[in-house]
């Protein structure tokens, strides 16, 4: 009787579901114990939620160490968790937890015996569903262990707790643990003796289907290796098998013509292959040059453009703003203060006797001086101030978000520092000194009023002797004014 290979490989993987069958018993077990587990998470999820509704998290925020286990409201909270105890000995322990700032600490805990939590001892193997339980009913997913034991927990939400507390149940789970490992093993054991003898008849069934199969096979790895001559023996079979190796005697004979064929055909690919190899070697060469070329126009491009922003901004003998770049960013600054009214003052200084300096001891020590002092304004301004070459020898300072009392304290500070400040011109020292007109901007002033104020405050100070501060006089101060001077 002719049997085909489907009818074969169908008894094979009959017969192996029928010795595997035996696994269905683990599932059912397996289904059972997951339908148990999740009865025993539901019950410990409803306890929870019932002792919530007992304790007002408000009366626990007093309880944080240990010295408040004599306040009422620990010794009240205490005896409730102990009494519910009392009532349910599947429950071990009773607890109310408080989390803060990514910590979790005990308010409440019921263990009676030494190992007993004190309130603001932490917890630190917070597991999950613990994490949701200060939200929500939860309860574990598996048994957990900490250094308390074995446990499946539930928890739930305190009222008013404001997702800041909740209240723990764990069941020992110490013997259940040990039961269901016993049973895991015994129900892997049978799965694995079920699969060792459905493999062991799969395999005899199937030795007896491909042993004529590995004629076949030996004989492809001859064709794979290039021996395309010889043939497969066919005995006869009246089966695919027997179709097969007919089947192989055919493409082999067909392979050999068609060798011959492919061979020539390769030769004149490796031609071609050579020649465009040849050819994009060169095209890549002359791109290769093209970008390289490219490449450096584009960085001189870059670099002339920032240099061209650079000197559009900066004073070119001190380094300092132009007037041009703080008068842009001034107007910036007042669109700014319009939407946040945060205040900014303007500190206005003038080079007492710059005229003498230049006259005296010629324009390179002037340029000295202006040098040394745009140094001294930088190393006491703050990164977010700004300072310009306002005129020849006047320096304007902005101080954003400063009232006028703190830009008076940063002109002293620059008064201070200008003290020490000296040069050397045909043998002699000179001393540089600073005079300076402080401004802030009040409601309903423009850029222009603020630095006229600092201007006419730096009259006075020239007035007034020079090498000093003087403060603005605002007619009217707003919220941006403190008045002094």
């Amino acid at each position: 009787m002719r049997l085909s290979i489907k009818n074969k490989l169908f008894l094979s993987h009959f017969l192996a579901i029928v010795l595997v069958s035996g696994s269905v018993g683990t599932f059912f077990y397996r289904t059972a114990a997951d339908s148990l587990f999740d009865s025993l998470r539901a019950r410990l999820r409803n306890s929870a939620a019932l002792l919530s509704r007992a304790l007002d998290a408000r009366e626990l925020e007093a309880i944080r160490t240990p010295a408040d286990i004599t306040l009422p409201a620990y010794q009240q909270g205490l005896r409730l968790l102990r009494d519910y105890r009392a009532t349910n000995k599947d429950i071990a322990f009773l607890y109310v937890m408080r989390q803060e700032r990514g910590r979790i600490h005990f308010v409440l805990d019921s263990d009676p015996t030494s190992g007993q939590a004190l309130p603001g001892q932490p917890y630190d193997a917070p597991f999950p569903r613990l994490w949701e339980g200060f939200h929500a009913y939860s309860a574990d997913d598996e048994i957990v262990r900490d250094q308390w034991g074995y446990f499946l927990s539930g928890y739930a939400p305190l009222k008013n707790g404001a997702g800041r507390y909740l209240v723990g149940l764990d069941m020992r789970a110490d013997e259940v643990q040990r039961k269901f490992r016993t049973i895991r093993i015994a129900g892997l054991a049978s799965l694995g003796v079920s699969i060792v003898l459905a493999w062991a008849f799969s395999w005899w069934l199937a030795r007896r289907i491909t042993r004529p199969v590995h004629t076949l096979v030996a004989r492809a790895g001859e064709i794979a290796e290039g021996r395309l001559e010889g043939t497969v023996e066919d005995d006869g079979q009246q089966d695919e098998i027997g179709d097969l190796a007919r089947a192989f005697n055919r493409m082999s004979a067909r392979l050999a013509a068609s060798r011959q064929e492919t061979e020539g055909a390769m030769e004149k690919l490796r031609e071609s292959y050579d020649t465009l190899e040849h050819r994009v070697r060169e095209r890549t060469a002359e791109l290769a040059a093209v970008n390289e070329d490219l490449r450096r126009e584009i960085e001189g491009r870059v670099r002339v453009e920032q240099e061209l922003a650079k000197a559009a901004t900066t004073d070119f003998l001190t380094g300092l703003l132009n007037r041009l770049a703080m008068l842009r960013l001034l107007e910036q600054e007042m669109g700014r203060i319009q939407r946040t009214t945060a205040p900014f003052s303007l500190v206005l200084g003038d080079l007492d006797n710059f005229k003498t300096i230049n006259d005296t001891f010629g324009h390179e020590a002037g340029d000295e001086v202006l040098i040394r002092v745009a140094s001294i304004l930088r190393d006491n301004l703050r990164a977010q101030d700004a300072v310009a070459r306002w005129g020849g020898d006047e320096l304007l300072m902005f101080l954003p978000e400063t009232p006028p009392a703190g830009a008076l304290e940063v002109a002293r500070k620059i008064l201070e520092a200008m003290s020490a400040c000296s040069i050397e011109a045909d043998g002699q020292r000179l001393e540089v000194r600073l005079s300076l007109g402080v401004s802030a901007i009040a409601p309903g002033m423009t850029v222009n009023d603020c630095l006229r104020l600092a201007d006419r405050a730096l009259y006075r100070a020239k007035s007034a002797g020079r090498n000093r501060v003087v403060a603005a006089e605002t007619p009217n101060p707003g919220p941006y004014s403190d008045g002094t001077s």
